[in-house]
């Protein structure tokens, strides 16, 4: 299994948990990619479980990540928290891999990777897309950044943890070290967002 995997689920995890909690003193609207209960498996299970058997290339991966960041930054009523975050990956990295990779499986087949139906699996992806506003490049530039992103966070898993804030999150607390990337292609601009 790639790091890149433990990486992503591990930023996914702290993301998903922080916004648990400040879901709790801020509204947050329901959406289709929120299950009724929180899923028994957790992101990492979930992602090496996508991993095994979607065969979609590692970069999907970062690519799914970016596209996460697009939507929470296009939605940001709807953040990322343990309810929804198990059907916005099965939903991205779907999405990642048909954008990105010459071969891929059909939706059907998603579907029961991602332990959902069909219909659920389809309605996803039409609303991830319009979520996204259908804003699927993604330059070499911004591709490189987010891997640099994971990189650090390769990096920040063994220490106390000092963040500052990102689309991913809600709130202002805690802070959060990523960035919230300003997708502006021509002119490749990041803005770092400080509480």
């Amino acid at each position: 299994m790639p790091k890149l995997i433990d990486y992503l689920s591990s930023l996914l995890q702290r993301v998903a948990e922080a916004n648990d909690i400040n879901g709790r003193f801020q509204p947050q609207k329901i959406s289709v990619f929120h299950g009724l209960t929180r899923p028994n498996i957790s992101i990492q299970s979930y992602l090496e479980r996508i991993f095994k058997y979607a065969n979609c290339s590692p970069c999907c991966f970062v690519v799914a990540y970016v596209y996460l960041d697009r939507f929470t930054q296009c939605q940001p009523s709807l953040p990322i928290n343990s309810f929804n975050i198990h059907r916005l990956l099965i939903t991205s990295v779907m999405i990642a891999a048909k954008f990105m990779d010459d071969m891929y499986y059909n939706n059907a087949y998603y579907a029961k990777v991602g332990g959902i139906s069909i219909t659920e699996m389809n309605f996803l992806e039409v609303d991830f897309l319009f979520g996204l506003g259908f804003h699927l490049n993604v330059t070499p530039t911004t591709f490189q950044t987010y891997c640099a992103y994971l990189q650090k966070e390769m990096l920040m898993q063994s220490p106390p943890m000092n963040f500052e804030d990102s689309s991913l999150f809600i709130g202002r607390s805690p802070k959060l070290q990523y960035i919230c990337f300003n997708e502006d292609e021509s002119s490749s601009q990041q803005q770092q967002l400080v509480v």
